[in-house]
């Protein structure tokens, strides 16, 4: 596997729901095409310059010496770091980028600090043996195999991600599922009282609307559609007990933009 340097690591992020985070892989195999917000940036900002590039990963080589060098600094000021919001800490083809993300969770934590983990990957059985203040997540945007294969074309399957995250559950771990960038019926047509059923076992949720993709603008009442399945996973939420956050610019009521979180 391809490797670069970096001179940083952690820093603080805009992602509503995080905190401080940590890419250690520039790339992601698993190619989205929602599109990828992750990949036009890389593109905008000179990192990759095609798709194909894009979806062959490159570790960086000193992650673990990076956190050794800003976690001292850091640790005071730091609630959680997300892994990751513009990679995948967990992608199947890639063991070298699983490695460094169990070792990376590993160091984090000796700081006491929580690790929040999110992929459309298969997360290893070994994370159960980690910190219990870690929260492992899934994407979960649709349960149809027909739409993972266009959207999502090299994740993990549905199935595996769910099982996976599922086993981690039934040890005590924290897990949450996002529910991210959840596409418009003439995109994807999975209801998501079907997808909430299927995580039902979750901590928390995240809902989010799909941007960046003309098809959401083409169909009709496209935000009564958003507003109404918010309220659903809302309702869900709060009759089974569970955290929830809608995010920023899903939920939108007379103009006026609702932020939800529990």
């Amino acid at each position: 596997m391809d490797t670069i340097i970096r001179k940083t690591l952690l820093y603080k992020t805009a992602v509503e729901y995080g905190d401080y985070t940590a890419n250690h892989v520039l790339g992601c195999a698993h190619g989205c095409n929602f599109p990828c917000y992750a990949f036009n940036m890389a593109k905008r900002f000179g990192n990759v310059k095609t798709y194909s590039e894009w979806i062959k990963p490159r570790l960086v080589a000193n992650a673990l010496d990076l956190l050794d060098k800003e976690l001292p600094k850091l640790a005071g000021k730091i609630e959680s770091i997300h892994l990751c919001f513009t990679t995948d800490p967990f992608m199947d083809e890639y063991p070298e980028v699983q490695d460094m993300s169990i070792k990376m969770i590993h160091r984090i934590n000796h700081y006491h600090i929580p690790v929040v983990v999110l992929t459309k990957g298969t997360l290893p059985y070994e994370l159960s043996q980690t910190f219990k203040g870690n929260q492992f997540g899934i994407t979960l945007v649709s349960l149809s195999e027909q739409f993972r294969k266009v959207y999502e074309p090299f994740s993990s399957t549905y199935n595996q991600r769910i099982e996976a995250l599922e086993k981690l559950h039934n040890t005590g771990c924290q897990t949450w599922v996002s529910i991210e960038p959840f596409p418009t019926p003439n995109i994807g047509d999975t209801p998501i009282e079907d997808i909430l059923h299927r995580v039902a076992f979750v901590d928390k949720i995240v809902f989010g609307r799909l941007h960046y993709n003309k098809k959401v603008g083409e169909y009709k009442g496209y935000q009564n559609f958003y507003n109404e399945t918010a309220r659903k996973v809302i309702e869900f939420c709060q009759a089974s007990h569970k955290k929830c956050h809608i995010k920023h610019g899903t939920y939108i009521q007379d103009g006026q933009i609702i932020d939800i979180d529990f």
